[in-house]
């Protein structure tokens, strides 16, 4: 058994770790509400505004430049993770899945159909991971993370759109963490342009089909729409990983809060003991050096 110094600094010590992760949940609590609020607030207005650009080309078959599917000869991954640690599997799960999509891109490619891969990193544990291990890194956006307002990702977002447009990329896919709750977080891999179709029947839609009035047209419309639609789409993406992170931070805090509380109670019990064992000692030697006196 510890002696009672050695269990007393290890008492100290979780008791000071337990002090730390405690205060650092109740900074995620607060930062997962504000993010929480605004992904909430966001998907609606995402969501409807698809709806609308799907409803213009799934019935009129309008087709755009962001349409346009083409063989696969570069394909780019958005990777978002976190700037910081301590999110549980947080992070190392966005990481597995991009390097099993470019495992899957490298296994697939062939003579006719390399499939150059390039990434953007989004976040730091993504971006000091594949800065050592990916060759093809064109751009990584840390700090977009601190600042995830609207004009600053939809910069970034007009930036793939276009190298889109200009064929540098001929698919881009986007590697995040989706929120669904502070306790849930689903891994997502989406492809982000070409834009896939929204699949509609037609039996489906008749007899009520939106009663849109389009001016001036619908083809003009749908052109504007779709890069305000990849932009919010975008944008939501952040808003769901920063969800999801500060909900990961928490409960990984909250558990690590718990673990603590524990082991405290398992050290305490250890120290108890060995204090009840040092005492019951002093006692039997007291009881000892004076039965030897009398005799």
């Amino acid at each position: 058994m510890a002696n009672l110094k050695e269990v007393r600094t290890r008492i100290a010590s979780v008791s000071s770790t337990q002090q730390i992760t405690s205060a650092m949940k109740m900074v995620s609590a607060a930062k997962f509400r504000r993010a929480q609020n605004a992904i909430v607030g966001m998907r609606p207005y995402a969501n409807q505004l698809g709806a609308i650009a799907a409803d213009i080309d799934t019935g009129d078959g309008i087709q755009t430049p962001y349409h346009e599917v083409r063989r696969l000869d570069n394909v780019l991954l958005v990777v978002v993770t976190s700037n910081k640690g301590l999110c549980g599997a947080f992070n190392s799960n966005v990481i597995k899945q991009a390097q099993a999509r470019i495992d899957y891109y490298h296994s697939t490619a062939t003579a006719e159909q390399p499939a150059r891969l390039s990434m953007i990193t989004i976040g730091k544990r993504c971006s000091e991971f594949f800065g050592k291990r990916f060759d093809n890194v064109v751009g990584s956006y840390d700090d977009m993370l601190d600042n995830a307002t609207f004009d600053t990702v939809a910069k970034l977002a007009d930036e793939v759109m276009q190298q889109f447009c200009d064929k540098k990329y001929d698919r881009v896919e986007l590697i995040y963490n989706q929120f669904k709750n502070s306790l849930v977080q689903i891994l997502s891999t989406e492809q982000f342009l070409p834009i896939v179709p929204t699949e509609t029947s037609k039996s489906a839609g008749q007899g009520v089909a939106n009663d849109y009035i389009y001016e001036p047209s619908k083809e003009a419309i749908l052109r504007e729409m779709i890069p305000l639609t990849l932009r919010s789409h975008f944008y939501r993406v952040i808003l769901d990983s920063l969800a999801s992170e500060h909900g990961a931070r928490m409960n990984a805090m909250q558990k690590a809060t718990d673990n603590a509380t524990e082991l405290l109670k398992e050290l305490r019990l250890s120290y108890n003991k060995a204090r009840q064992a040092a005492i019951t000692n002093e006692i039997i030697e007291i009881v000892s050096g004076s039965e030897a006196l009398k005799g």
